[in-house]
C-alpha cells in the first residue's frame, strides 16, 4: 500500500474481522496526504456507516466547530478511526477488531507522517498510550516514537455531559501551537554549534 487511495481500497474490501459483515460502507478516513494534524476517533457510527465518511453525525458536527475554533479547516486535517467499520449498535470496538484494523491505521500514519496526532477517546489513546486513564492525561501532549500525541475526550462525550464540553473546547485551543512543537519531534535534530566544535576537537 503506497498511497492513501490504496489503503482506502483495501479497507473497502477488508473482511479481516466480523465488523465487515454488518457494514453498509467502510469508513477509511479522509483528508490530505500531507496533513500536519491527524485526528483519530474510535469507530464509525450510523451516519458514518451510511456515508462512508468519518465524523459526519452529531459528534462530527461538534468536531467541525472545534476545528474552526482553532483557526483550522476540516479539509486541512486528516480524520480517521481505530476501526473502519461500524460496531453493532455503536458499541465499543473489541480488542480483536482493533487489532485487525491496526495495519490500515498504521499505514495511514506512516504515509501522512503528521506532526501531531490528536486521539479522540480512550480507544485511540490506548493505541499510543496504553494503560493510561484519559481523565488523567487528556490535554497534555506527549512524545511517542518521535511523534507528538495529544489525548482528548471524544467529542461525543460532550453530547452526553455538558461539563465535558468546556474541557474539550479548552483542550482544543492548544492544538495550533502543538503543530510547531510537533515539527521538531518529527525532524532529525541538527547538531548545535557546540556539538560541531566538539566534533572538530575530536579529530
Amino acid at each position: 500500500m503506497s498511497s492513501l487511495e490504496e489503503v482506502a481500497q483495501q479497507v473497502s474490501v477488508c473482511t479481516d474481522c466480523p465488523l465487515s459483515k454488518g457494514r453498509t460502507k467502510a469508513v477509511p478516513g479522509e483528508g490530505p496526504a500531507d496533513a500536519e494534524i491527524m485526528f483519530i476517533g474510535e469507530g464509525p457510527g450510523f451516519h458514518e456507516d451510511q456515508q462512508g465518511r468519518p465524523f459526519v453525525g452529531p459528534a462530527g458536527q461538534f468536531l467541525d466547530q472545534l476545528i474552526m475554533s482553532a483557526g483550522l479547516k476540516r479539509e486541512e486535517v486528516f480524520i480517521a478511526n481505530v476501526v473502519k467499520c461500524r460496531p453493532p449498535n455503536n458499541r465499543d470496538p473489541l480488542p480483536g477488531e482493533i487489532a485487525a484494523c491496526r495495519k490500515h491505521l498504521d499505514k495511514q500514519i506512516e504515509l501522512i507522517n503528521p506532526k501531531v496526532v490528536v486521539t479522540l477517546g480512550r480507544y485511540s489513546m490506548a493505541r499510543f498510550l496504553p494503560n493510561q486513564t484519559i481523565g488523567k492525561i487528556r490535554g497534555r501532549a506527549r512524545s511517542v516514537e518521535g511523534r507528538l500525541i495529544y489525548p482528548m475526550y471524544h467529542p461525543a462525550a460532550a453530547l452526553h455531559n455538558q461539563n465535558l464540553r468546556k474541557v474539550i473546547e479548552e483542550d482544543f485551543k492548544a492544538i495550533p501551537g502543538l503543530v510547531k512543537q510537533g515539527a521538531k519531534e518529527t525532524q532529525p535534530e541538527e547538531p548545535s554549534v557546540q556539538q560541531l566544535s566538539m566534533f572538530s576537537q575530536d579529530q
